[in-house]
């Protein structure tokens, strides 16, 4: 099963911001401040399309948020350190449960997370896209395989448990096909159906589907 991507140190190279767009307050469907540990990644990702369809570049101050819209701006708080730093959410990730946010190599770099690899931190949102909510629908992550053939016997095998089973599949070195439950309208009802299937199959955390 795979469990994350690579986290690897790359040589300094200048930050570019993203400028941030003018944006409506986030709706309080999706948390405003949440705490986790925080990961970051660069190679291979950087390069390819990020899940929004724009290049990911690693040093451009973005993240990968397992719910939270695209554009979202948040303020990431390393809190064994208080350096803080602002970047746009273009990404899905981190698919490892107990991880909050995925930042760009500049983003880690920026709070000393480089080196480190993970650190505990506080994730504050500053805006949302006004169509935030829109169309929303969540599902539940159980499982990522390298195997597509593993991933399709689970979601087999889950699809006729829960009525609603996915394959998602994430390019990368090895590409990985995640494994999906539910289509849930709300945070709530999708928060509601990750502890029945963690306490089921042993794992679940929440992604947002976007269309």
């Amino acid at each position: 099963m795979v469990t994350s991507c690579a986290k690897k140190k790359h040589g300094s190279a200048k930050v570019v911001p993203t400028p941030r767009n003018a944006a409506a307050p986030a709706n309080g469907v999706i948390a405003a401040t949440e705490t986790g540990i925080a990961s970051w990644y660069g190679h291979p990702y950087h390069g390819r399309q990020a899940a929004n369809g724009e290049v990911y570049d690693m040093e451009k101050l973005t993240a990968a948020h397992r719910t939270l819209p695209f554009n979202t701006w948040v303020r990431v708080t390393n809190l064994t350190n208080g350096k803080t730093v602002e970047v746009r959410i273009i990404d899905r990730g981190p698919f490892i449960d107990g991880r909050i946010i995925d930042l760009s190599h500049a983003a880690a770099r920026a709070i000393d997370l480089v080196g480190p690899g993970i650190a505990q931190v506080r994730v504050d949102v500053i805006t949302a896209p006004p169509a935030a909510i829109a169309a929303t629908v969540f599902a539940v992550q159980v499982a990522a395989y390298a195997d597509q053939k593993r991933a399709e016997k689970l979601r087999n095998t889950l699809g006729h448990e829960y009525g609603s089973a996915q394959i998602v599949y994430r390019a990368g070195a090895p590409p990985t096909w995640r494994v999906l439950v539910g289509r849930e309208r709300t945070i709530d009802e999708a928060n509601l159906l990750a502890r029945k299937v963690a306490l089921e199959t042993g794992s679940g955390f929440v992604v947002r589907l976007d269309q």
